[in-house]
């Protein structure tokens, strides 16, 4: 086994209890929605999240060729995947925690979601900082700036209009992103 093939699957792990949490909490909601209602951001999000656990697993193999590993590179590749877990937790309500309205659980868990999406951007240029040498072109750069852009918002407003209009648009930002930068492996 090569050094790649090694380190990828404690990140393959990590990422499947992400999608996990997000595939239970989502299971969860539809068995009992006539108790927990609807709450669309909240399902907006799930699905943000879901893309971006099968995006970072896509770009992992982007990784296959580097050579040399050291622990601090690792750790960062690590960490992310860390990072959208712990978001993962957050984005429905969890079956112990008492409360089962998406809305509720939404707002508050709203500045921690919005706080671990910021560091998750960060993670992400460090890493490519720390693989590369170098930060990511143009255009990733400014998908990372409108995201942060958009969780600072989500931190500081409480306001429900705001929230809504930014998972729609989050939602569309991913997509695009996906679909521009990653359409195939490399």
């Amino acid at each position: 086994m090569d050094d790649f093939n090694y380190l990828a699957v404690l990140i393959s792990i990590i990422l499947g209890l992400g999608m996990t949490q997000l595939l239970s909490g989502l299971g969860r909601w539809i068995e009992g929605r006539s108790q927990s209602g609807f709450y669309a951001p909240s399902l907006i999000w799930v699905i943000v999240l879901l893309l971006l656990h099968v995006q970072t697993w896509w770009t992992l193999y982007g990784l296959r060729g580097h050579q040399g590993w050291t622990f601090l590179q690792f750790a960062l590749v690590l960490l992310q995947p860390t990072v959208l877990f712990l978001l993962a937790v957050l984005a429905l309500p969890s079956a112990g925690s008492g409360v089962a309205d998406p809305k509720a659980n939404y707002y508050s868990q709203r500045r921690w979601f919005f706080c671990f999406l910021i560091t998750l951007l960060g993670v992400s240029l460090l890493r490519d900082l720390a693989i590369t040498g170098r930060l990511p072109g143009a255009g990733n750069l400014a998908f990372h700036a409108t995201v942060l852009a958009i969780a600072l918002t989500g931190m500081i407003s409480a306001r429900e209009t705001h929230h809504k209009v930014l998972a729609y648009l989050v939602a569309l930002l991913v997509c695009g992103y996906i679909g521009v930068l990653y359409p195939a492996l490399r």
